[in-house]
Formats: C-alpha cells, structure tokens, sequence
C-alpha cells in the first residue's frame, strides 16, 4: 500500500467499511508478497497481463456451456462454484496489486467510475437498453482526447 492510501485508511479509520476492507486485504497482499520476494516480478505490465490471465481462466469456466446450465453451475453447491469464487479472487487481487503499484486508492476510483456512469446512462434513458454511452449524450468521452 502506497504512504497516499496508508495515511488515507489510517485518517478515515476503521469506520471505512468497503474501503477499509480493500486497505487491509491490500496491505495483507503486499505483505505475503514481500515475504517471498516476488515484487521484483510485479512490474505494472506484469500485474495487468497476469489480471487479463486469471479473468480468461474465469472465463474459461463457461466456455462451452449455455447460460442457464452455467448460471446453476456457479451458484451455491454447484459444481463450478468453487473454481468461480477463487478466479474472481484471483482477478481482484491482482486489481490491488495493479492500484498499489500504479499508486491510486481502487475504491476511490470505482466510485469515481460509477459516479461517471450515472451521469453516461441516465436511469430514465438507458434503462432496459444495453447501448453504448454515446447514444445518450450526456456526458463526453473524458478519455477521447488522451493519447494511447
């Protein structure tokens, strides 16, 4: 956890809930990381190829199967269950890794993103509609003028 997301979760304290939660698993992550030594494999590329990884492996578990028999398949006692629980844990710690290293506190981010959304696909238009955020019009594209 970088000193900007310590000294954040040490001044917000334990009444962070979802954040604090993020904070101690991240801090948890780095420790077992570093116990090992393997930060000198964590490069940013590193961490965002093996997060593409671990959601493909998720992926893979529907792969070949309809919707419905997958649905039950990932639920409760089903018989992927399991495999699903530990790839989405797998894809979000390396998120934190990813945030750690790149330096941004993730749960701020995604309520930065989910504040964006809701003013990209107003309730009263998008409902029921799975269009991109352009056929609304609400909002530009903050990311259109950015160099990649």
């Amino acid at each position: 956890m970088d000193e900007a997301m310590r000294a954040r979760s040490d001044a917000e304290g334990s009444d962070a809930g979802g954040d604090d939660a993020l904070a101690r698993l991240t801090a948890r992550l780095i420790a077992f990381r570093d116990a090992r030594d393997w930060k000198q494999f964590h490069s940013l590329k590193n961490l965002l190829i093996s997060l593409n990884l671990e959601a493909a492996e998720a992926l893979e578990l529907c792969q070949w199967i309809d919707e419905a028999r997958f649905e039950a398949m990932a639920r409760p006692g089903g018989e992927r269950h399991e495999a699903l629980r530990m790839e989405c844990a797998d894809v979000l710690l390396y998120l934190l890794l990813i945030a750690e290293a790149a330096g941004f506190d993730l749960a701020q981010a995604a309520e930065e993103k989910i504040a964006l959304n809701e003013q990209r696909y107003p309730a009263e238009k998008a409902r029921g509609r799975a269009d991109k955020y352009t056929a609304y019009a609400t909002t530009p594209n903050p990311r259109r003028n950015e160099k990649t």
